[in-house]
């Protein structure tokens, strides 16, 4: 059954009481507004209902406070996540809790780290890509970017957020494990990896294989190699100019004997 159609002072008003109600955490409403960004008699209109906030700024107030566009059109009560960790759910907790905390420093450090891998969508192009690790509270999470190129030779948006992939590190007996998806899930994929012992710590190899349809062409499995960089900023944006797509004779040579290239993946 189709909602009836409500006016903009009817929407604005959903607006307001959703962006009072996130507010009541917050001791000042100038010092959120600071934080926002946003001038603080424009914030008291969003408040107030009297207006919408533009794009660019309802992306801020979403991300700051994470939740998503629907902020609205429904109720805040109704964007609340359902309660509960899936995966330390009593359920599954035998199964993946042991692998999650067992993602010591030692295991995997923290810190940023350089992919290399084949491009899903040109053979005879490589990607080359930074993510960082960190841990929260015990779990080790991982956050990247996919490469502008590759977005929009799909056609997909370059915007950052829609970019964004994040996902979390389990371990077994034989290396790590992980899955990232981008925002929404909008699409999956599972990485492996295991150290290689000869590199000092700080190289790893395995594969990542997306989530798609068997198709007649294309790979959904390929090899890649993590290079740990540490925790430095600067060297993490040093060599963040140099990702992207390239081709295989501006590989690291260690790289690409590592990749096997021209041996089937097996």
């Amino acid at each position: 059954m189709l909602k009836h159609n409500r006016s903009p002072a009817e929407l604005r008003t959903v607006f307001g009481d959703n962006l009072r109600s996130l507010s009541r955490d917050y001791p000042s409403i100038s010092e959120l507004s600071r934080r926002l960004g946003i001038n603080r008699t424009q914030f008291n209109r969003y408040l107030s209902g009297e207006s919408f906030p533009r794009p660019d700024v309802l992306d801020r107030i979403c991300s700051f406070f994470d939740v998503d566009a629907r902020i609205l059109l429904d109720p805040v009560q109704a964007l609340a996540p359902p309660q509960g960790n899936v995966v330390h759910s009593d359920y599954l907790k035998d199964f993946f809790d042991t692998g999650i905390t067992r993602v010591t420093e030692d295991v995997f450090p923290s810190g940023f780290y350089r992919f290399t891998r084949r491009s899903f969508i040109s053979e005879e192009s490589f990607v080359l890509g930074i993510v960082h690790v960190h841990r929260i509270d015990g779990i080790t999470y991982v956050k990247g970017y996919e490469p502008r190129a590759g977005m929009r030779f799909q056609g997909l948006s370059t915007y950052g957020p829609t970019r964004e992939y994040r996902g979390y590190m389990t371990c077994h007996e034989d290396g790590v494990a992980f899955v990232l998806s981008r925002r929404n899930t909008l699409t999956y994929s599972f990485n492996y990896l295991a150290r290689v012992s000869a590199a000092e710590n700080s190289l790893w190899t395995g594969y990542v294989a997306r989530t798609i349809r068997e198709s007649e062409s294309g790979e959904r499995v390929l090899r890649m190699i993590y290079e740990y960089l540490g925790n430095d900023v600067s060297t993490a944006i040093a060599a963040a100019r140099g990702c992207g797509f390239t081709s295989a004779p501006d590989i690291i040579p260690f790289h690409k004997r590592l990749l096997q290239l021209g041996t089937p993946f097996r």
